[in-house]
């Protein structure tokens, strides 16, 4: 793993910077995409950044509520760039959020404008994967198989590029079906129930998952909820579609 990149004195964060490459290169591909749903490049552009700042700062405030104690000590540890101190769910719903009321006040259409938004979101997946690389984080299970890696002292399954290489295989199911999408938000529900399919396995190699109920993996369950979820509202997506059409 190779968590710090030094430059001469400097000694940077390469996860973080890895994120933030990622983030802006998802970020271009969405302006390139929105003018193919009539929507401004430049809204878009906007909303993402302002969507970026409220994740972080949720993110930070998620981490600090859940070890408040210790913020509570030293109050200015909530100012670490330190990437690993951010909380992802709560940074996820914060973003979506201010996504969501930026949208709703520029009178965005929302089933198109998620749509604009999942090529550039799947582009970013990969990027967390090589962010989760360089830091170690999202580390495999112990296990013998030839392309093991050795890490935290033991022989693990690389789950980091099991990440990355299935991000990028999404990411190029996502380039083919924005051209073929059968009706409006297809592209991004279809993006969300590949992405809880592959949690689901991806997850059965990782060993930092978290257990609950006698041996269940906490994000499959959660994973396998997501992807019912969303094959629910394929269907109805099409439904509501097949109405518009007689």
């Amino acid at each position: 793993m190779f968590p710090i990149l030094r430059i001469g004195p400097l000694a940077l964060q390469l996860p973080g910077l890895i994120l933030l490459l990622g983030v802006w290169l998802g970020t271009h591909l969405i302006e390139r995409e929105a003018p193919r749903h009539n929507l401004s490049a430049g809204i878009f552009g906007n909303m993402v950044f302002f969507s970026l700042l409220g994740g972080i700062v949720g993110a930070r405030l998620g981490y600090a509520l859940r070890f408040l104690r210790i913020y509570l000590e030293d109050p200015s540890g909530i100012f670490s760039l330190n990437p690993n101190t951010l909380a992802p769910f709560e940074g996820i719903a914060a973003a979506l959020i201010v996504a969501l009321v930026y949208g709703q006040r520029r009178n965005l259409p929302l089933l198109a404008t998620l749509d604009a938004l999942t090529p550039g979101l799947a582009f970013f997946a990969i990027f967390l994967g090589l962010s989760h690389l360089s830091s170690g984080d999202a580390f495999g299970a112990p296990t013998m198989v030839p392309w093991s890696i050795d890490l935290w002292g033991a022989s693990r399954h690389p789950s980091q590029i099991y990440e990355i290489v299935t991000a990028a295989l999404i990411f190029l199911v996502v380039q083919l079906l924005k051209w073929r999408s059968p009706f409006p938000c297809f592209t991004f529900t279809f993006w969300i129930l590949l992405t809880a399919i592959s949690r689901l396995f991806l997850e059965a190699f990782r060993g930092d998952s978290v257990i609950i109920f006698d041996g269940l993996r906490s994000a499959q369950v959660v994973s396998l909820v997501i992807a019912i979820a969303t094959m629910l509202g394929l269907h109805l997506l099409a439904k509501r579609q097949n109405r518009a059409d007689v």
